[in-house]
């Protein structure tokens, strides 16, 4: 329980972290490619320090099929961020991240389709009332965001990008017997070897300051996130972390609006508290049923 506990906690750091990578992707003013490239390489080096700090290199213990599958993560990691970074070009922030966060339906359904976890009547109702949320707010953000083909590609990019996730973390969870540093060290290495040939730097904005976006991106978004959110999902269900994944798109759609001068309406504020309110109830387990007979009784 105690371990259940702590993997909660580090899921909510991660989540909270990963709702301001948006900001970050932006201000460096690099193309998608470039940004997830050296993303990769930072956070390569920091997962490495971490790794000699720690002693994983020197006790760990790695089948050829974990590799495998580690480097199978780092793919599906890399096309996650990638689609989605490509995403904020042609849909806002807010909105690229709130599609994106159909993934927790994709994890909890691979979970029961690969691991065989059992799926209550009860999560589904959560489940189903996070994305009637997630509607309401892709619905009343579209109605600012330029419509046509651009729109419908950023939703579609999101999509996508949701798939990849899922596929990087059903990976993690067969691969509970690693360290979660050295799973992020492979995946980040991965990342770079396939990305190096189609990399450039742009010119654009001052070239100090995006290098420090795109270094505090590796370091803090990438090594210090992916290994919160990889030791979480080894410790917690899978339902709750889809659950609490939920929180990730409420911090960008707020940096979106403060960052950027986007305030949230009211039907976004609906599919907010839907949204949280549906995270709640997956985390602390409550039953629909039970809160019915306590309403008739």
């Amino acid at each position: 329980m105690r371990s259940q506990a702590r993997g909660s906690l580090e899921m909510i750091a991660a989540m909270m972290i990963s709702g301001t990578v948006g900001w970050f992707v932006v201000m460096s003013g690099q193309a998608p490619e470039a940004v997830v490239f050296w993303r990769c390489l930072f956070g390569a080096l920091a997962m490495l320090v971490a790794c000699l700090a720690l002693g994983v290199l020197r006790r760990v213990r790695v089948s050829p099929g974990q590799w495998a599958l580690m480097g199978l993560g780092g793919v599906s990691l890399m096309l996650n961020w990638l689609l989605l970074f490509s995403a904020y070009r042609h849909a806002s922030i807010a909105i690229a991240t709130v599609v994106y966060h159909v993934q927790p339906f994709m994890l909890v359904g691979l979970g029961v389709l690969l691991f065989g976890e059992r799926l209550s009547s009860a999560k589904v109702a959560w489940l189903l009332l996070a994305f009637a949320g997630l509607v309401l707010i892709v619905s009343a953000k579209g109605n600012a965001a330029a419509p046509g083909a651009e729109y419908l590609l950023g939703i579609g990019l999101a999509l996508a990008s949701a798939f990849f996730y899922a596929v990087a973390a059903a990976i993690t969870k067969r691969l509970a017997a690693v360290p979660a540093h050295l799973i992020v060290l492979v995946q980040m290495l991965v990342g770079v070897l396939v990305l190096a040939p189609f990399v450039e730097v742009s010119g654009a904005g001052p070239a100090d300051a995006a290098w420090g976006y795109l270094v505090i991106i590796g370091v803090v978004h990438t090594g210090l996130m992916s290994t919160l959110l990889y030791s979480a999902i080894q410790k917690i269900p899978t339902a709750l972390v889809g659950a609490l994944s939920f929180i990730y798109p409420i911090v960008a759609i707020l940096v979106d609006w403060i960052a950027f001068g986007h305030p949230l309406g009211v039907v976004q504020v609906a599919g907010t508290a839907a949204i949280l309110l549906a995270a709640a109830g997956m985390n602390f387990g409550w039953s629909l049923s039970r809160a019915k007979h306590r309403q008739t009784a």
